[in-house]
């Protein structure tokens, strides 16, 4: 069997391979979210770019290590905007506040991020556990949290025994369920959980739920 090629130069240049992965991954990440891993086409994923299927096999192997390198871009975006957040000159209040903000803001702004989770969980995440990128990115956010959680307890403004782990399923958990759920839950209630004039309200709430329950008195 013939092995596939390297890419053809292309006028004296050898392809821009970095703009052409980025293009292929940018179009299959809409084609998995729109059609799952088992309705995606690498036909249809090669038709929408400049390239061809042979391409995206060099490049990527096949769909399922395509699906998988489409899951370590989407979850390197929220991990590099947990790690450029900067939250240490903020009370500990504050700063757990703006964390779940900027996943709030992410999700809401990715919702093909909440489709394609949505697909690997029906895989029982055999991508991401085979994944050892995703295995290095681990979550910027626990660190984060865990440091906030720190500060607030030393400072007595924290009373919940709560770990860094269940707090980081606190928060993603309001912000997935609103971008996920927001069809069935329209139908079933009337109500669009992700309407522009309602924005401010959710975001605004989903800070005071997590702040209500890390500050709580726990005396009584």
């Amino acid at each position: 069997m013939t092995s596939v090629e390297e890419p053809a130069h292309n006028g004296g240049r050898i392809r821009d391979a970095a703009r052409t992965k980025a293009e292929i991954l940018d179009v299959a990440t809409k084609e998995f979210a729109r059609a799952g891993l088992a309705g995606a086409r690498v036909d249809e994923i090669a038709a929408l770019t400049r390239t061809t299927k042979r391409m995206i096999y060099y490049y990527f192997g096949g769909k399922e290590q395509l699906f998988t390198a489409v899951l370590e871009h989407a979850y390197s975006v929220i991990r590099q905007a947990e790690q450029d957040l900067d939250v240490e000159h903020l009370d500990p209040v504050a700063a757990i506040r703006r964390l779940a903000e900027l996943t709030f803001d992410h999700h809401e702004a990715h919702p093909d991020f909440i489709r394609l989770v949505s697909i690997e969980n029906i895989h029982e995440a055999q991508h991401i556990a085979g994944s050892e990128q995703l295995g290095r990115i681990g979550s910027p956010a626990l660190e984060v949290i865990h440091r906030i959680l720190e500060s607030g307890h030393k400072s007595g403004l924290f009373t919940a025994d709560v770990d860094a782990v269940d707090l980081h399923a606190m928060i993603s958990s309001f912000c997935f369920f609103r971008v996920a759920n927001r069809h069935t839950f329209g139908a079933l209630f009337g109500r669009d959980l992700t309407a522009p004039d309602q924005r401010e309200h959710y975001r605004a709430m989903l800070g005071d739920m997590v702040i209500a329950y890390l500050t709580a008195d726990r005396t009584a």
